[in-house]
């Protein structure tokens, strides 16, 4: 029996973490690539008889990572495999302030997570499984500060500015070839996750929207991360996934 498989990074919380436990099954096969395994996923693996691998990578040092993903396709059985998906996950938001009072580590660690990750897992995948002749997608987990900037969140809406046209430069590249992996970059919408709590406890005198995060979360707008991941796998799971590049899962 072939099985799907599905590559998450940052899939040790939040919506990556969600994403993969709702795609345990015994029909595929979910690899999370994060800096810290996630025992509820374990878990869960286990109830369902669902195969499971967790590696521990440090996205922050992305090189490694990608260069691990691609030896490993490489040296699977030809036709093992149905489809396969790579969700690029994994990001990171500074503390919100201007980038001159930001540690230039701390803006490296957002950029190399959030972008160099992406790119690089990206080029591993599509050459591990270039001869697969399966159905490939990549979804690239984006965000609206991809598309309007704001302030106090430079290092994020770069990565994520960077995240979108790097998923126009492969849908292109990708549609240029006789079986070519669809691309597509899609903003998941307000989620309730660390990364929300973060941006609402910023400092208002250094991050100008802080009020406008604490009232997504005392207003009740925010979506929890199991129902947007429902969300997104929902749009992954499109017959016309690809035809928009960059999307919005509102916009479904």
């Amino acid at each position: 029996m072939t099985q799907s498989l599905y590559i998450i990074s940052g899939a040790s919380r939040g919506m990556g973490q969600a994403m993969a436990c709702q795609l345990l099954s015994p029909q595929h096969l979910v690899i999370g690539i994060s800096r810290r395994s996630s025992p509820e996923l374990t878990a869960e693996a286990q109830s369902l008889s669902a195969p499971l691998e967790q590696w521990q990578q440090d996205l922050a040092q992305p090189l490694a990572a990608a260069q691990r993903l691609e030896d490993w396709l490489i040296n699977q059985p030809q036709g093992r495999f149905s489809q396969a998906i790579l969700i690029n996950n994994a990001g990171v938001v500074t503390e919100p302030g201007p980038i001159n009072e930001t540690s230039l580590q701390d803006l490296s660690n957002a950029i190399r997570v959030g972008l160099e990750a992406c790119l690089l897992l990206s080029s591993a995948f599509l050459r591990g499984t270039a001869h697969w002749g399966s159905q490939r997608r990549i979804l690239n987990i984006s965000s609206g500060l991809g598309r309007r900037a704001m302030a106090g969140s430079a290092a994020y809406c770069a990565a994520k500015a960077g995240m979108d046209n790097l998923s126009r430069a492969m849908a292109l590249d990708e549609a240029a070839k006789p079986v070519g992996a669809r691309v597509v970059s899609l903003a998941p919408g307000v989620i309730d996750t660390e990364m929300q709590t973060q941006l609402r406890s910023g400092d208002p005198g250094k991050f100008p929207d802080q009020a406008v995060f604490a009232t997504l979360k005392n207003s009740g707008q925010l979506m929890s991360p199991e129902e947007a991941a429902s969300k997104v796998l929902r749009y992954l799971a499109r017959d016309d996934f690809g035809s928009t590049v960059l999307a919005d899962v509102r916009d479904a």
